[in-house]
Parts: structure tokens; sequence; C-alpha cells
């Protein structure tokens, strides 16, 4: 199963759509988008809820420096309201994924 199957099985959450998007498109090896650095962004809480995220090579820039430039590259003076709703979106994700593991335990994936 790969991980966008896995991430299928919370498609019901806030901001899902995002995550699942980025997880495809990181396993598919594309070029880096605004859903994969939000994956990037939120990795390291993902994996402290059980997620096995993949190998992301070390960058001189970190992943929210890179999400930001690339909005602005699109967005202009939206760049920083456009930056802020997609953190939102991550941080809902988050959030919806934390009370559902603490009824059940997430299933420990990819790796």
């Amino acid at each position: 199963m790969n991980y966008q199957e896995q991430f299928l099985i919370y498609r019901e959450l806030p901001g899902a759509e995002w995550i699942i998007e980025g997880m495809k498109q990181i396993e598919q090896e594309q070029e880096e988008t605004e859903s994969s650095l939000l994956v990037q962004i939120g990795s390291p809480r993902l994996q402290r809820l059980g997620f096995s995220m993949p190998f992301f090579p070390q960058q001189q820039e970190p992943p929210e420096h890179r999400l930001y430039r690339r909005l602005a590259q699109h967005y202009q003076n939206d760049a920083h309201s456009r930056y802020n709703a997609l953190i939102r979106q991550l941080v809902s994700f988050e959030r919806a994924l934390e009370r559902k593991s603490e009824r059940s335990p997430a299933p420990r994936w990819g790796g």
C-alpha cells in the first residue's frame, strides 16, 4: 500500500486533500508543490502521530521559506494570506488526526 492509499483512510479529515496530494507527489518524486512542501512542514508532527514519512533531502532553505517564496512568485501581494491559509489546513489535519488517534492509534505506515 502506498502513502496515498494509506492517507485515504483519513480523507474525511479537514485538510486531508492537501496532505494526500502532497504525499502522492513526494512518492512519485515530482517537482516541489504547495502540497508537497506542506507535507514536509508537517512531517515532524505526522511522524509523532505514527506515520513513517519519506526521506526529504536536506535543503539549505527550510520548507516554510520555500513555500512562502513559491507563493510570493505566484500570488504576489496575497502570498501571506495564502501561506497562512495553507498552514491552517495543515494544523487542522494534524489536530483532527490527533483526536482520531486518541480514539484508535494510527497504523505504522511506510518505511
